[in-house]
């Protein structure tokens, strides 16, 4: 008899196992071919989160973030969510900003800047540098 309930018990630890080996949650394997375009955009956008990573690991990124109330982690972790077509996008747009802002805006307010310097200067009489302002004596 305890020849049989040994039996038995094997049996059923047996069947359970084979049950969730069977049932259980698991996927087969899928080997297929990826074309080439498939793969670079992959590397690509594994190449463009590292960029954005590496620009988001500079010290005035991380305190622009802060000041705006945002975790420098808590961005790393959006980064990493991206898709690739958005995480191309983003590091595009990374790559073309400049560094100090547009330079035609710069140079105009510049060159507007140093009119209203000298025109100032005219009016009050210490310099002669455009001929339409009037003098006052």
């Amino acid at each position: 008899m305890t020849s049989t309930s040994k039996a038995f018990r094997l049996t059923a630890i047996l069947m359970t196992v084979l049950m969730f080996v069977v049932a259980g949650p698991y996927q087969a394997a899928v080997a297929a071919l990826i074309p080439t375009e498939g793969a670079i955009a992959s590397a690509d956008a594994t190449k463009a989160r590292e960029n954005i990573k590496s620009f988001l690991s500079r010290q005035d990124a991380q305190n622009f973030l802060i000041s705006k109330g945002i975790n420098p982690e808590e961005a790393s972790a959006r980064i990493d969510s991206l898709t690739d077509a958005e995480a191309l996008m983003v590091s595009k747009h990374v790559e073309n900003l400049s560094a100090g802002g547009n330079p035609i805006a710069i140079v105009v307010v510049a060159s507007l800047i140093v009119f209203i310097i000298l025109l100032m200067t005219d009016l009050a009489g210490l310099t002669h540098v455009f001929p339409f302002v009037k003098k006052h004596r």
